[in-house]
């Protein structure tokens, strides 16, 4: 087994997710290799973890990672809002739920699926391979217009439309089935201002396409509706993003749910007979320390926002 992603901001997840007393469950919702769960599990004996993945070649190595943890550990296969759509009833509700909407470095220096400019591979992006559309369908199907609105919407590719007109023209002459063949089209694209910038120019194309592949913003409004249901009242959810689109979500997410009046603003009097579902633990979201940076640079744009649950929406 070969570990190669470092968990961000993991003391503040701890800090934040501790269990409040013995015996808890805690769901690693997005697993990935296993790094912050196996840091929950050794320092807190008591606690049970069930890991979510739906990428069956990552899981292998958390299962691997964390077998010393025996039945403490558990895992599921599959994507984090579909466990969470059919969680039993019968089973515990978890006491913390912990979401890393990062992509683990695993899969841009081991999985072969094309998530990196810095190599030359198949462009596929998918985490589960055996479903949806891959990177290369998609530059190959998306009319001109739904592929510059898809860079632009997803990474703010203010070159959007230019790249998207040299691929449509590249692909009348060929299938683009390769990063580094996808890459060099980006940089005949753009300025050459651009070009020879701090950031490689091909960054927010690659952003975009794997966000779109994974349904990253999409499916997100789910989970954590998802998350947020199955938790035990008391318990606490984490989340950790990595760009403003996530983020901006998650925050908004957790500002809803901590309204006491869901009503529009327009309305007289309350009517909604709301309670607030949740206390925001982090008023605004926890960026890494210089110390971790510097040791972990994918760690920089990472952000942990947190809140407990205080009742079920149903006022149980």
């Amino acid at each position: 087994m070969e570990v190669v992603h470092t968990p961000v901001l993991l003391e503040e997840t701890i800090q934040y997710l501790a269990p409040r007393s013995a015996g808890e469950l805690m769901v690693d919702a997005t697993m990935g290799e296993g790094g912050h769960s196996h840091a929950f599990l050794s320092r807190f004996p008591d606690l049970r973890v069930i890991g979510v993945d739906a990428d069956g070649d990552i899981q292998r190595i958390a299962k691997e990672r964390l077998a010393e943890f025996g039945e403490r550990a558990h895992f599921y296969s599959g994507w984090s809002q579909d466990f969470f759509a059919e969680y039993p009833a019968e089973l515990k509700r978890p006491d913390t739920i912990l979401i890393d909407l990062g992509v683990s470095l695993f899969h841009y220096e081991k999985s072969g699926r094309g998530f990196s400019f810095r190599k030359d591979e198949t462009l596929d992006m998918r985490l589960d391979t055996q479903s949806g559309l891959s990177a290369a369908d998609l530059i190959a199907k998306l009319p001109e217009k739904e592929l510059a609105d898809l860079l632009y919407n997803n990474a703010g590719e203010r070159y959007s439309r230019r790249i998207a007109r040299t691929i449509v023209e590249e692909r009348g002459r060929g299938a683009i089935t390769g990063t580094a063949a996808l890459a060099d089209l980006v940089e005949r694209s753009v300025p050459s201002s651009v070009k020879h910038g701090p950031v490689h120019p091909a960054t927010r194309t690659f952003q975009a396409l794997r966000i779109a592949v994974n349904g990253e913003l999409s499916r997100l409004p789910d989970l954590l509706e998802g998350a947020l249901r199955v938790l035990e009242p008391g318990g606490r959810l984490g989340i950790i993003s990595f760009h403003s689109l996530e983020d901006r979500i998650v925050k908004n997410f957790f500002r809803e749910k901590n309204k006491n009046c869901t009503c529009p603003p327009e309305a007289p009097i309350c009517r909604c007979e709301g309670r607030r579902a949740v206390n925001i633990l982090t008023r605004k979201g926890l960026a890494p320390t210089e110390a971790e940076i510097e040791m972990n640079p994918p760690s920089r744009s990472a952000r942990l926002r947190a809140a407990e649950k205080v009742l079920d929406e149903d006022g149980q």
